[in-house]
Order: C-alpha cells, then structure tokens, then sequence
C-alpha cells in the first residue's frame, strides 16, 4: 500500500516512547506498533485525532501517500 506512516519521525522529532504516547492516547502499544510499522488496514479518526492531539501534529504529517507499487501485507521482506 502506497500509504507511509511516519510516527517514528514524528516520535523521535518528540523525544516520546511508543509506550508514552499509548497511554496519552489510550490505544495499545501493540496496536500502535502495528500503526508504525504500516501494517495497519484502517485508523479509526477518533485514534487520528487523539495521536494528533498529543504529537501535536496534523494527520498529513503521520501519514503520506506516495506513489508506488502495492505492498503485500503478507510479505515479510516489506
């Protein structure tokens, strides 16, 4: 999927642990993690808003289209 997340960028630009901001945001590390990682299917917008309420960001800065050719999911070399 031509969709990147930036959220390790975005961390570390914070100083803030993965672990910190689940708790400021009330969502799992695991689901977090599988956000980072880009292997998320859907983000719900409330979880949007709150990531972008505590990274003080906006959704555009978390996440980017950029062009390419699909990634399978299922492939662990991704």
């Amino acid at each position: 999927m031509p969709i990147r997340v930036r959220l390790d960028r975005i961390l570390l630009e914070r100083r803030m642990s993965l672990t910190e901001l689940a708790d400021r945001v009330g969502v799992t590390i695991a689901n977090l993690s599988i956000l980072k990682t880009g292997k998320a299917r859907a983000v719900r917008f409330s979880t949007l808003e709150a990531l972008c309420r505590e990274l003080d960001c906006q959704p555009g800065e978390i996440m980017a289209y950029e062009p390419g050719p699909p990634i399978d999911p299922d492939d662990d070399d991704s």
